[in-house]
Order: structure tokens, then C-alpha cells, then sequence
């Protein structure tokens, strides 16, 4: 289709029309204003609509307008360009249109365009932005892949994804053979994933010398990212800064969140134009900050105009349906926290940024298997995004001193996550020819050391530390290894049917709202409807189906039934999705799915063994039998959450002696997150026996051990016979034999 247009359009096939053609002189003008209005888009061969160019007008606006020269000469010299400048700047918009613009120059011969975002809902908004700009149709020349939904066709050219899913693609395609040119855009927030790709980027690089990587960032970048790929300094192009509005600092003595709600009354009491944007830390402040301004606004005099907060979320952007241009004399005041600096990039109404210089991280231990809450300064380039979100005319408070010494970086994902998930795609890609991930920042060594082990209790890695063929069928699943090696244990157990539906509720965000103090025991009455006796992941089950039974009677309101029930129906929505991939790829690698009998008690039996396969090092026991669960695997104590059956104190379940638990929030409450009840030998039949003798030595593991020494002792005085021909049930034959 480009080489048609171009014989149209194009310049270069200008001297094989017929002579008549050339003389333009002869051209009436009514001709030559009627082949203007045919000009052809270069993607699609139909002519551009009056929208293209309007927005034309605006792109060339865009401080990254006057780059593009410079980027597209420096793109077809080299294999790798670094492009520096804020998201106002129209760097994750535009760039891809000129790298497409580039891949048509060649027809496409060595490929397509990709272009990774850290967050899913960044990908669909640009993506909608751009086939706009392009005057093409989404989900054909230019789509998107994000996690459960895709947008795309054989002919898309540009395609934006979540770096997650680029990785998971190139399972099938390590060498990423269907692109010319891979965008890795926000590389300064250094996610687990995007820096992944840096490192298996360097080595795909080398064996395609047609392909080029660009990289896209918010901020300076540091030395060794720009020394990654060729050992030398590469090119890098700085975008010129919109500008960002006037900028005070102060050090308030009764805290960022008092100071910031008060300065957001203050300027709404001071009639200034612009939406509010403010920095805060916690999802809990954000939360408790959203209801203080509502409850503040509905006493403002009505002369001031309608206060409106907004919750958005870390990574789930889930208002941005709000995020248009303000309407009438409502005042919007987005309350986030970070990494959230850049899902306001099309906002252009923010007139004032309140910032309170601080996050919140999580650490993972690989020592005790958890995760620890750090709250910390931002890096300097995340102030200054934070800065240019403000118009030229609006103001930008710093909730610290001017000379507070801010880190010049952010700190890397990879050396302060669990990076298990990482090592066995990393293992998967070894077989696939990419043996080695040279990374920016090596990950912890105990962390790396802690992920391998826990490969190998799972039986993903063979004896020489390869990834063995239940690692490969792991790797194939978007769930993490204790939840995949789960999925293939409920094959072996014929409960396949119950355990996807915990695996894509466990996926999916909480399905219970939180409800307010006021509605607290009628929500915790409605939840109790649901409880199963055997514990959280069987009430999950109950939960779904009905869900979905009250999506196939015709007189339900099923979002109505959420809310009577006070569940998340988004989430329950989601969970629905994640159950439909789960059970496509079982289908597409062939593998059993055993036909519903939840309620039967050998179901139940099944379902807590193959939990077991997966989750056995997250065991507990109740020490006291007061709810003081000893983790048998770190030796620390925790509560079971109140929002766990157990945690009800329901009449309905008691409090078991031990537990298996799918999360541990040790940073946050120190609580055990959905339970349930298993028995010790259900324990010792599951888990590996080299990992039963590594656990550290306990009084909990003193009466595993008497329990293991007892069956091994009974097992030698019966010696049954074997039945000829037929199968002698045991001890051990009730093992998941997978492992």
C-alpha cells in the first residue's frame, strides 16, 4: 500500500509520469486546490480529514517538533538515541510517529514499531492520541497490548504495550524479529521489566544490526545507562521544557498532609484559575485526603465554585475518565503519589502542584520472604517532572527546604524487588539462544540466590539448574511461580476448574470494598454470606460463582448486586477475564481441565493439595491458640487480616491451629491475607522433603518431624504386600507426582 502511495505522491517516481503531467504551469487553479484536498496519508493511501491538520498545527507546537531532524538523522546513523525531556514535551507521542515514519521509508522490511509504557492505561491513551494524530483508525496501523485486552491487526505498524507484555512476547519471538525499532519510554523509572529489556536489548542488538532502540526519559540520565549498550556515551537529544511555573519551598512543622490540604483551601479560596495536583505518599492519605475536601467542600460558600477531589491511584489510574478539560467553575484537585508524575501529560487545565518530596517503596528481604515499606525523598528528576506538570503561569509548592540534598536517581527496581517471576523468564529465554542479561544494576545477590532456591523447591529447575519442562509449562502461565506450579498441580488433582478461579481472583485486585466506619458491619454481614468453612480461597470460589450466576439471571442488576454485597465489581470483572486466558492457555499446551465438583469433600481435599504444591512455604501455626501464627519459614508472628473469614471471628469458622496464607503484609499491618485451614500431614505429604529439612528448627518443626517419624514408623510395621497387577495405595501415592 506505501509503494502505491508513494508512486502517487512520492518525488521520487516524478520523472516516469507522462509529460503532460510535469507542466504543473498548465494547471488551473481550481486543480491545483483539488490536488491539495487529495493529499493521501502515507499509512492508510486515504486522504487526511481537516482534524489531521488542526492537530498538525498543534504538534508543531511541541518542543519536541524542533528535534525531529535531528532525531530521525540521528535514528538512521545508529542502531541506539537516548531522547531527554518531560511528557509535556510530546516525546511519547510523537517520536513513534516519526520512527513509524521511518520503518515506511524502507516498506517495512525489517519491521514494525513498538513502544513500551510502565503502565497499562498510558499505553491506551496514547495509543488513542496517535491514530488521531496520524488520521488512521486505532487497532489497525497503530494499537495496543496491554495486560487482558488487545488492540491490534496484521497491518498495525505502531503499537504501544506495557514492557510486561513485551517481555512475555518475546518468548515466542526472542529476537523481536517483527520490529525495526523498540521505544523504551519512562526508562528513568527503571521498572523490574523495562530494565529486563535494557539487558536483553544489548544482546538482541548485537545479533540484528538493522535494529534500533531508542530510549525515551523523564530525566537526565546517569552514566552508566548511557554507557549500557556500546560501552560508550550515547547520543543523546534534549528536548527544550515547556517551562515550569514559579516554585516555593517551606518546611511546615505539623506535616506535608496537613500543610497540602490547607494550601489546596487556600488557593481555592483565592478564585485562581487551575486544577490542583497533589503529591502525596500513602494510598491511605490519599483516601482520608479525598474525604477531608469533600466534607470541607460542601461548607464553602457557593460564590467559590464546586471543590472536586479525585483519587488516582499508583498504577491504576482508574479516574482518568475525569481527566478532560474543566467544565463550568468546578476546581479538580488530583490527589496521587508516585509514580503517577506522568498520567497527567494531557492535562492542561493544572494551574498548581502541591509536593510533598516523598514516596513510598517497597524492599523486598529475601531473608524473611517479604516485603518492608521504605518512605523516602524522590529523586531530583522526579521534582522536576513533578514542576513541569504546572503551566508557565501556575505555581508548584515544595512541601520541604530548598536545601534539603535530594538523591540524584531513582533507585533501580531490580536490586530492591523479589525477582523469582524475573529469573524464570530469564531461565525460559536461555533456551530460547538468549544466555546472558546484561543488566544496568545487578540484582541483589541474596535476592538472586533466594529466587533460584525457591525455583527449585517448586521442581522448575533440573539438577544442573536449567529450567526443567514443569519450569518451561510455569513460564508459559502470567502468574507467578508458586501460583503456576498451583495451576499444574490442580491438573494432576482434577480440580483445575476450582483452582483457576482462585488464581484469577488472587490476580485480580480485593473484590471486598472497604466500606466507610459507618456501613463497616453491614459490609463485614454481607462478606459473611459468602465464607466457606475451609477457609479464604474456598470463599473466593464462592464469591465468583455467585458472580457469575448473577450475571446470567436476566432480572439482575449486576452491578447493583455488587454494591448490595459491597464487592468490587471492576475487579470481579477482571477476575472473570484473567479465568478465560488462564484456561486458553491450558487448552493451547494441552493440558486437563477437570469438570466442576466443588462442595465434594475429595474436591476439597484437592484443591488444599494443590495450594500446598505451590504455597507450601507459606505455611503458619497458631503458637497460642489466640491468633499468633508462626511462620515457619522466617519464624516471625502475624495476625490473620480482619478482613479474612478467620480475621471475622465469625461463628461460622474458629480459629484453626495452621493456616496457608497467600500474602504476608509484613510492612503494612504485620497480617496474614487470605487463609486457610490445612492439617500437618496435608503439609508433610506436599512439600518437598529437602525443603522440610531446611526449614529453621522450631517447635512447629518438631512436630512435623514427630508426625513424618510416626507414619514412617507405622509405614515399616504394616509392610502391606503388593497386589498383583493391581496398584498399591500408600503413604506416597497421594503426592503430586509433578514435583
Amino acid at each position: 500500500m506505501a509503494q502505491d502511495v508513494s508512486s502517487l505522491t512520492g518525488e521520487d517516481n516524478f520523472e516516469e509520469k507522462p509529460a503532460c503531467c510535469l507542466d504543473t504551469e498548465a494547471l488551473s487553479q481550481g486543480d491545483k486546490e483539488y490536488d491539495d484536498i487529495l493529499e493521501l496519508n502515507q499509512f492508510d493511501g486515504l486522504p487526511y480529514s481537516s482534524r489531521f491538520y488542526n492537530l498538525l498545527k498543534e504538534r508543531k507546537e511541541l518542543p519536541v517538533w524542533k528535534a525531529k531532524c535531528e532525531f530521525v538523522d540521528t535514528l538512521a546513523e545508529g542502531q541506539f538515541v537516548v531522547v531527554s525531556g518531560s511528557a509535556k514535551t510530546g516525546r511519547s507521542s510523537q517520536i513513534p510517529q516519526w520512527c513509524a515514519e521511518f520503518c515506511l521509508s524502507v516498506q517495512f522490511q525489517h519491521g514494525m514499531v513498538v513502544c513500551t509504557q510502565v503502565h497499562a492505561q498510558q499505553a491506551v491513551d496514547l495509543a488513542l492520541r496517535v491514530a488521531d494524530e496520524m488520521d488512521v483508525n486505532i487497532g489497525h496501523e497503530v494499537g495496543y497490548s496491554i495486560p487482558l485486552e488487545t488492540c491490534c491487526a496484521n497491518d498495525t505498524v505502531l503499537r504501544y504495550c506495557t514492557d510486561d507484555m513485551l517481555l512475555r512476547e518475546m518468548m515466542s519471538d526472542p529476537l523481536l524479529e517483527r520490529y525495526a525499532v523498540v521505544i523504551i519510554d519512562q526508562a528513568h523509572q527503571r521498572t523490574v521489566a523495562t530494565d529486563v529489556l535494557q539487558g536483553l536489548l544489548k544482546d538482541i542488538a548485537l545479533q540484528r544490526p538493522e535494529l534500533r532502540v531508542v530510549l525515551l526519559t523523564a530525566t537526565e540520565p546517569s552514566p552508566k545507562q548511557l554507557a549500557h549498550f556500546t560501552g560508550t556515551a550515547l547520543p543523546v537529544i534534549h528536548l527544550d521544557s515547556p517551562g515550569a511555573g514559579e516554585v516555593a519551598y517551606s518546611s511546615s512543622g505539623d506535616g506535608y498532609f496537613c500543610s497540602a490540604l490547607r494550601l489546596v483551601l487556600e488557593i481555592h479560596h483565592s478564585k485562581e484559575e487551575g486544577d490542583v495536583v497533589v503529591f502525596l505518599v500513602t494510598t491511605q492519605e490519599i483516601d482520608l485526603g479525598c474525604d477531608i475536601l469533600c466534607h470541607e467542600g460542601h461548607n464553602l460558600p457557593p460564590d467559590l465554585g464546586e471543590l472536586l477531589p479525585v483519587a488516582v491511584h499508583p498504577g491504576h489510574p482508574g479516574n482518568l475518565p475525569v481527566l478532560g478539560e474543566e467544565t463550568g467553575r468546578t476546581r479538580r484537585v488530583f490527589l496521587t503519589s508516585s509514580p503517577n508524575e506522568e498520567f497527567f501529560w494531557a492535562v492542561s487545565s493544572i494551574g498548581f502542584v502541591i509536593d510533598a518530596g516523598l514516596e513510598k517503596r517497597y524492599v523486598y528481604n529475601p531473608r524473611i520472604r517479604t516485603n518492608s515499606v521504605i518512605i523516602r525523598p524522590i529523586s531530583r528528576g522526579q521534582t522536576e517532572s513533578r514542576r513541569q506538570l504546572a503551566s508557565p503561569t501556575g505555581r508548584c509548592f515544595c512541601l520541604y527546604p530548598k536545601e534539603k540534598q535530594l538523591p540524584a536517581q531513582t533507585q533501580p527496581h531490580i536490586v530492591e524487588s523479589d525477582i523469582t517471576s524475573t529469573v524464570l523468564f530469564l531461565k525460559r529465554m536461555e533456551i530460547a539462544g538468549l544466555g546472558h542479561c546484561d543488566f544496568i544494576d545487578r540484582p541483589d545477590p541474596a535476592g538472586l540466590m533466594q529466587a533460584l532456591e525457591e525455583l527449585d523447591y517448586l521442581a522448575a529447575l533440573d539438577n544442573d539448574g536449567n529450567l526443567s519442562e514443569m519450569g518451561i509449562i510455569m513460564s508459559e502461565f502470567p502468574l507467578g511461580p508458586q501460583m503456576a506450579k498451583t495451576l499444574l498441580a490442580s491438573c494432576e488433582f482434577d480440580c483445575v476448574s476450582e483452582v483457576v478461579i482462585v488464581a484469577a481472583m488472587l490476580t485480580a485486585p480485593s473484590c471486598f470494598l472497604v466500606p466507610s466506619v459507618e456501613l463497616k458491619p453491614e459490609a463485614t454481614h454481607c462478606h459473611m454470606k459468602f465464607q466457606h468453612p475451609e477457609g479464604d480461597h474456598f470463599t473466593l470460589i464462592n464469591i465468583y460463582k455467585a458472580f457469575k450466576h448473577s450475571q446470567q439471571d436476566p432480572y439482575c442488576n449486576v452491578e447493583k448486586w455488587c454494591q448490595d454485597f459491597h464487592l468490587n465489581h471492576a475487579a470481579l470483572l477482571m477476575a472473570d477475564t484473567v479465568r478465560t486466558e488462564l484456561t486458553d492457555t491450558l487448552k493451547r499446551i494441552e493440558l486437563p481441565i477437570s469438570v466442576p465438583a466443588f462442595g465434594s469433600r475429595t474436591n476439597t481435599l484437592n484443591i488444599k493439595r494443590a495450594l500446598l504444591a505451590g504455597f507450601f512455604m507459606q505455611v503458619a501455626r497458631d503458637v497460642d491458640g489466640s491468633g499468633n501464627y508462626f511462620i515457619l519459614t522466617n519464624k516471625h508472628v502475624a495476625q490473620i487480616h480482619p478482613l479474612s473469614g478467620y480475621g471475622a471471628k465469625s461463628p461460622k469458622l474458629g480459629l484453626p491451629e495452621w493456616v496457608l496464607f497467600h500474602e504476608h503484609s509484613f510492612s503494612e499491618d504485620n497480617c496474614l491475607r487470605t487463609v486457610t485451614h490445612i492439617t500437618p500431614e496435608e503439609f508433610i505429604q506436599m512439600a518437598p522433603q529437602y525443603f522440610f529439612y531446611n526449614l529453621p528448627s522450631s517447635e512447629s518443626k518438631d512436630i512435623l518431624q514427630n508426625i513424618l517419624t510416626h507414619r514412617a514408623s507405622q509405614h515399616q510395621e504394616e509392610k502391606p504386600p503388593t497386589t498383583q497387577g493391581g496398584h498399591q495405595e500408600d503413604h506416597t501415592s497421594d503426592r503430586c507426582v509433578i514435583q
